[in-house]
């Protein structure tokens, strides 16, 4: 029993130990062939790709296979991996890229997600613990951000994932351009014109609430 215990506790430490390495040091772990910092990134990262894709794709399954295949990217890349920019920069270049080519390619599901199965999968503010709100107020926020949610995945795929990277992900300007692959100066052009569509898009909606619903 006292060897079970000292050994799950030292994997723990392990674990621990790995969460406090930086995506760098990991990355080099990776490319010295240490599947255990790979093990570490794929922890750290699945979550926030899976659902950057899925907001870019609106397909739970695509955006998991395209998440797969941004991790298998990175893995077949290793030996190539020099410390040079960020790790999420690198990484989320790899996922919007197969997200832009995943929804030029004409992919796309037939059937929009219905509102039930796209409240479940985003795991709305109802399913989390009472803070105080009435239910109006919580079904408020709910509704509020389903229309954002819809407002976003209506803008043109390249402003879409603008969005989401800066939006959802908090990355900089200069991050988010080396991920499109354009100019910072494009960049901000390009969000000028999804948050302006997005403003006019949503406060048309609150002033006619129940309009084509």
């Amino acid at each position: 029993m006292s060897e079970l215990q000292l050994s799950t506790t030292a994997g723990v430490l392990y674990t621990l130990d790995r969460m406090t390495t930086s995506d760098v040091e990991l990355m080099l772990g990776v490319k010295a062939g240490d599947d255990a910092c790979f093990e570490a990134l794929l922890a750290r990262y699945r979550t926030p790709l899976v659902v950057f894709l899925y907001r870019m794709v609106r397909d739970r399954a695509a955006a998991e296979d395209l998440a797969q295949e941004a991790f298998l990217r990175v893995f077949r890349a290793r030996a190539s991996y020099a410390p040079d920019a960020k790790f999420t920069t690198w990484l989320f270049r790899i996922a919007a890229n197969l997200a832009l080519n995943w929804l030029r390619d004409g992919r796309r599901r037939a059937q929009e997600l219905s509102l039930d199965r796209a409240e479940e999968d985003e795991r709305p503010a109802l399913d989390l613990p009472d803070t105080g709100a009435t239910i109006e107020q919580r079904m408020l926020e709910r509704e509020r951000a389903l229309r954002i949610r819809e407002a976003v995945a209506a803008l043109p795929e390249k402003q879409r994932a603008a969005v989401l990277l800066h939006k959802y992900q908090d990355l900089d300007y200069g991050e988010i351009a080396r991920i499109l692959g354009c100019s910072q100066s494009a960049l901000k052009s390009l969000l000028f014109r999804a948050y302006e569509t997005l403003r006019v898009r949503l406060s048309a909606e609150v002033a006619a609430p129940g309009k084509g619903r």
